[in-house]
This record gives C-alpha cells, sequence and structure tokens, in this order.
C-alpha cells in the first residue's frame, strides 16, 4: 500500500482528525481520536537512513502503536522498521511503498487505533 492509498483508507474506515502539526515538515500528518485527541497514526517522508538503510532518498513511512512482543517479529519482514522519532518499544515504522503486505498494515492499523481510544 502506498502513502495516499493508506491515508484515505484511514479517513474511510476509521473517526478521525487529520493534522499537520509541523509547520517545517508540511507532509507529515498526524491521525488522532477525535474524542481524546491521541495519535493512533504518524505519516512522514523520511531519509532511508533514519530506517537503519543505506542511502540518501526519501520513504513513505507510517509509525503505528503495536504490541511490544510481537514488534520484535515484525522488524525481521520487509517493510517494517523501528520506529522513527517515536519509543520503539511500542511503536513501529511501516513502509508505504508497497513492501509491507496491506492486510498487515491495515491489522496494525486496527491494533494502533484500539490502544490509543
Amino acid at each position: 500500500m502506498y502513502r495516499e492509498e493508506f491515508r484515505q483508507y484511514i479517513l474511510e474506515n476509521y473517526s478521525a482528525l487529520s493534522d499537520h502539526p509541523w509547520s517545517d515538515y508540511p507532509d507529515n500528518e498526524v491521525f488522532r481520536h477525535p474524542n481524546n485527541k491521541k495519535w493512533f497514526a504518524l505519516i512522514m517522508n523520511v531519509p532511508v537512513s533514519r530506517l537503519g538503510l543505506k542511502g540518501t532518498e526519501k520513504i513513505d513511512i507510517v509509525n503505528l502503536k503495536f504490541d511490544p512482543i510481537m514488534i520484535g517479529s515484525l522488524r525481521d519482514t520487509p517493510g517494517f522498521y523501528p520506529a522513527c522519532h517515536m519509543n520503539k518499544d511500542n511503536w513501529i515504522s511501516c513502509a508505504l511503498d508497497g513492501t509491507a503486505p496491506d492486510e498487515t498494515l491495515k491489522a496494525i492499523l486496527d491494533i494502533s487505533y484500539d490502544s490509543t481510544l
């Protein structure tokens, strides 16, 4: 799944507020619960080096809250990385470049949404 498709999926399937909290990074988008304003997804465009990869190109990712026990096993799966700019024990970064399986992204999104209610 790619960035715009994932973004549309969130807006169509979840009760969410979307905003761009950092004027220096207008492409970064936060999705929050309307009632408590807690984040459940953060879409960003970051250099691949922030994910521990070689290169200088940028990649779209989403940070999602996930079960700390399951995070370790996902990090060995293509398209999943230790969380960029977030607590690595509770959040995971997922590539939005078609690498991470769509169904896995959707399942983690469900968990992130539910765990931040």
